[in-house]
């Protein structure tokens, strides 16, 4: 694979000129060549009178020591390219694909850089939940010390609501806000229990199920 590497960054250094053009310069290196091309494409379906839809917006703030260390990613452009790709995660399977190239190219993945993994696999529960916010405060209720997560939107029906309570001791739903407060562990803990708690209060196959009824509803 050398020989991409090399093409890939020659078109960074070069530009790929303008596509839609005669031009032959560009600056690739200055947005990145991933975004290049998207904005390419974005242009691309705006002239063709295509309406694309901007991805909702993801906001996780955990308190958790979690980033790639200069010393196992070296390259800063590397660095950011890894962190962008971990932004843009659907599944965690795309996670999983990650953290495999990372160690074929890098090595063995140190703790910042698996607890950066595992925050990119919140991110993909969220995705597939429809959560746009997590937030974990220090705990202030009366449910003792400790940490909260701020959850939101999530909607829970009445029969989760129970389930709810008799799994996790602490937890608060806000039904008219769909936000669910959840007592989690400190450390790499926060993200495993974040996981944990999505996929069992939102079953993958309840997902899957809702999105199935949502496409025969505008099918028909």
């Amino acid at each position: 694979g050398s020989g991409v590497r090399i093409a890939m960054r020659d078109l960074e250094i070069r530009g790929a000129g303008n596509l839609l053009g005669t031009g032959q310069s560009g600056h690739v290196a200055a947005v990145g060549y991933d975004l290049y091309v998207q904005m390419v494409n974005e242009a691309i379906a705006e002239l063709n009178g295509e309406v694309t839809t901007e991805p909702e917006e993801i906001v996780l703030e955990l308190p958790a020591p979690a980033f790639l260390p200069p010393d196992y990613v070296e390259r800063e452009d590397v660095r950011l390219d890894a962190y962008r790709r971990l932004a843009a995660v659907q599944t965690s399977v795309d996670v999983d694909d990650i953290a495999l190239e990372w160690v074929d190219r890098f090595g063995a993945v140190p703790p910042p850089a698996a607890a950066l993994l595992q925050v990119a696999r919140v991110r993909a529960e969220c995705v597939r939940t429809g959560v746009t916010s997590v937030t974990v405060l220090k705990n202030s209720t009366m449910a003792g010390p400790g940490l909260m997560a701020h959850i939101s939107p999530l909607r829970l029906p009445q029969s989760k609501q129970l389930r709810l309570a008799r799994l996790y001791k602490g937890a608060v739903y806000r039904e008219e806000e769909q936000e669910l407060r959840l007592p989690v562990r400190g450390g790499p803990g926060i993200a495993e229990d974040l996981i944990a708690a999505l996929g069992e209060l939102v079953p993958l196959a309840e997902v899957s199920a809702s999105s199935s009824s949502v496409s025969q509803a505008q099918s028909a």
